[in-house]
This record gives structure tokens, sequence and C-alpha cells, in this order.
């Protein structure tokens, strides 16, 4: 193959600059992270002269469409492993941090009142807490009138990275999780009604009085879902907000995090929202075609100087500035 290293350091040059071509580029996979990059696309098409189409098609197919080559980028939640990328010829880095929250419809209770734990969500995806009025569930939340309604839990029935970031912590909470169900981006359910994708599973909560499920937190926002708190690491409970979730973040460990692969659900810190994740990019590093490679990396240094205050709207976390650093210098070894 061609040598792709005159390419990407002159792609590399233009960083930050306004675009004198017009690029296209493609992108596929995280649904998590759908509402900020079709938002940093929005904003970013007049100076850099890239148009982004993003399709969010969940971060197991986001993986599967960049290893073929089919997009330009892979968008995933759930970090590749070192071997896996090294055969993919593939880079990954973070683009930003976000959370997931627990969205439900029960009758009477209004958003944010329900409290929650891990171990009771493990146990209600194992099956062994069924009704609403649980004594569990009761015992939570003295004061709140909690019908006799089965729970109708909901997951995601594609591949997922919100499942892999949800069941990961949902792991790190309860033994009998791992146990029997573990972490990754698709899982053997012991209960509950699959759906396709964040939308489906939204749609489902809320059209099944009883239903709960996991969604990504902007769009629990952007939707108006009726969300509940969780108890943290530290054992208060906490309402899924930007704050909170800043406070998760700030207790990555960066530098000991191979491939950026850091994990942030279950921080401690009382204030600290316990299912929090980065989101990761995935760019081959013997693209078919490196000007568009090129084309990525300009439009995600564009969000690394811009993008900050849509994140911040959209409720996601924007990466520390020494992060972004090592993810520029990371970007330099591309093509060699």
């Amino acid at each position: 193959m061609k040598s792709t290293r005159p390419v990407f350091a002159a792609a590399l040059a233009m960083l930050g600059t306004a675009g004198a071509h017009a690029q296209a580029i493609t992108g596929a996979g995280s649904t998590f992270a759908q509402p900020i990059y079709q938002a940093w696309a929005d904003a970013s098409k007049a100076t850099t002269g890239v148009t982004l189409n993003y399709n969010g098609v969940g971060s197991g197919a986001g993986q599967k469409f960049v290893t073929q080559r089919t997009v330009d980028f892979g968008a995933s939640d759930a970090p590749m492993s070192p071997e896996k990328l090294a055969s993919a010829k593939l880079m990954q880095f973070p683009a930003v941090m976000g959370a997931v929250d627990i969205a439900v419809n029960v009758p009477g209770i209004a958003d944010g009142r329900l409290k929650l734990t891990g171990k009771l969500l493990a146990d209600i995806y194992l099956g062994n807490v069924t009704a609403w009025n649980d004594p569990a569930i009761a015992k939570l939340n003295p004061g709140v009138k909690l019908p006799s309604l089965p729970i109708a839990p909901v997951y995601r029935a594609d591949g997922s990275g919100t499942t892999f970031v949800f069941t990961s912590y949902l792991s790190k909470v309860s033994p009998d999780f791992k146990g029997k169900v573990g972490a990754a981006t698709a899982v053997s359910w012991p209960a509950g009604t699959g759906a396709k994708g964040t939308a489906g599973v939204a749609g489902a909560v809320r059209n099944t009085p009883g239903g709960l499920g996991y969604v990504e937190s902007a769009y629990a926002t952007q939707n108006h879902l009726t969300t509940t708190q969780l108890q943290s690491h530290d054992g208060k409970f906490v309402h899924p907000t930007l704050a909170s979730f800043a406070a998760a973040a700030s207790g990555a460990d960066w530098t000991g995090a191979k491939n950026f692969a850091v994990d942030l659900n279950d921080q401690p810190g009382v204030a600290s929202w316990p299912i929090v994740s980065a989101t990761f990019v995935l760019l081959p590093t013997n693209p078919s075609d490196p000007a568009k490679s090129g084309a990525v990396l300009k439009f995600f240094d564009w969000a690394f100087t811009n993008g900050d205050a849509t994140a911040k709207q959209l409720q996601y976390v924007a990466l520390p500035a020494s992060v972004k650093s090592q993810v520029r210098a990371s970007w330099k070894t591309l093509g060699k």
C-alpha cells in the first residue's frame, strides 16, 4: 500500500485552520455519542468544510463497520482491546464523557423522586425483584406510594456500548450479576424485553406502565424522560446532573489507561453519578483514503477547541485539556 505519511502530515498541518476544500466523511456506531456528534457537525461545517454523515447504529456495529472500512471512523462506548485494535489496524481515542440514566414509568412517581441502588437494578434484571412495591424498593423510598405493579425491564436488543457501560456497572456492584450475566455489548438477559436502539428502549418504557430501562443521559434530557436517583459509590443518593457526571469524571486515571480505555463506573465520591463512560473514536491506521481520515481529525480537533459549551448543553462532560493534548499527540503516529 502506498505510504500514508505525506497525506497525514498535510492533513495534520491543516488542523485548526479553515478548510479550503469541502470534504464529506462518514461515521457510525455509538448512540450514546450521536447527539453531540450531530451538534458538532452542524456547528463546525462552515469553519472546517467537513460534512459528517453519522449513523447511530450501536457500538457493536460501529466497531464492525470501521473494521470492514465501510465508514471513515467508528464510534464505540465499549473500548476495544489492544489485541483487537492491532488486528484491525485501528487507533482509539476518547471524544467526550457522558452518563447513563435509569428511565422509569411508574404511575404516580414524579421525575427524580424514586431512589434505586445498583444492586437493586442488578436484581431487577436478574429477575429477583419483580414488583414496584417490593420491600427492598419500599425501604429505600419511605413516604413514596409504590404501586402493586410488575416491573417491566427493557434492554437493548442490538450490540450496544450503552449496554456495555450498564452491564459493566452492574457487574461491579453485584457479584451475582457478574457471575450470571457479565459485561459486554450484548448479553443474555435473565429478565426483561429487548428493544432496538435507544429510541426503542425509551419508547418501550414510556408505553409500558411499570417500565424501566437504561438510556444515555443526553437522550433522556432531550426527550424529557422520567429518571431516578441512584446511590453513589459512597452511599449518597444523587440525581443525574452534569455536576454529578463531572464529579465522577474528575477521578479518571487517564495516565494508567492503555489506549485511553479509562473506567469511570462507580467512582468514589458522595456526589458522583455511578454510571459514567467516555465514548471512543476508532480510526484506521491504514485507511483506504488518508485524506478522509485527515478530515476526521480536523473535525475532532475543531470539537476539542470549540465544542465544550455544546457538550455541556447536551449533558456531556468535556475531556480535560491535558487529555486532549494526549489525544492530539497520538494523532501524529498515524501513517507511521
